[in-house]
């Protein structure tokens, strides 16, 4: 989608900003784990094909898609963007009859990162971006059966079992957005800062002016 494109979104713990080109060698290099492959269901891609994935997504009116950032590292501007990533968050509209629904999926890449309410947090804001930006009424989610700590994250937002999968191993979840939900996940939406990713990222790059006297 193009209407994340110049959108930052800022948390506690970590930033989400638009996935582009300058993110693709990093998630290439995520992407061909083993681990992860599983974890997501994917096939291993050349680098040319994640490019040419990464352009699908940003045309593609049902696919909404963020990189995850490290906020500490990211308030360093001596550190480059690709270093402060940690994985991705995406959105993706799959009945083209209902726009208000949509499957959720997050992927904390780096191991190190996981089990650090970092997950939590960007299932707030993403879900969050969608209901007020999307549109979005309804969320489901696909996880693994052996996955059970994605599984217990996903019911502290209410979202309930709706079918399991026993050829792929895998169980859906969904929630429907409520006024009583809103209330529960976003409060008064105080948790999320939402900035322009273009001044955002420039004012990272440019040069540091010593003060002169």
């Amino acid at each position: 989608m193009r209407i994340n494109e110049d959108t930052l979104l800022e948390g506690e713990k970590v930033v989400l900003v638009p996935y582009n080109a300058d993110h693709v060698p990093r998630y290439h290099q995520w992407m061909c784990s083993p681990e992860l492959q599983k974890l997501t269901a994917s096939d291993p891609l050349t680098l040319e094909q994640e490019y040419d994935m990464q352009r699908c997504w940003r045309e593609d009116d049902d696919k909404c898609t963020f990189i995850i950032l490290d906020k500490q590292k990211w308030a360093d501007p001596s550190i480059p963007e690709q270093e402060c990533m940690v994985g991705d968050v995406n959105i993706f509209l799959t009945d083209p009859s209902d726009p208000s629904l949509a499957e959720l999926e997050i992927m904390i890449a780096v191991p190190c990162y996981r089990g650090k309410g970092l997950g939590k947090e960007v299932t707030r804001m993403m879900m969050c971006y969608g209901v007020h930006k999307l549109g979005i009424q309804k969320f489901e989610v696909k996880i693994g059966l052996d996955n059970k700590i994605s599984i217990a994250m996903f019911k502290k937002f209410h979202f309930r079992e709706l079918s399991i999968s026993e050829v792929f191993q895998e169980v859906i979840l969904g929630v429907t957005v409520n006024e009583a939900l809103q209330k529960h996940v976003f409060g008064n939406m105080d948790f999320m800062l939402q900035r322009e990713y273009g001044k955002a990222r420039d004012s990272r790059q440019a040069p540091f002016t010593p003060l002169s006297l």
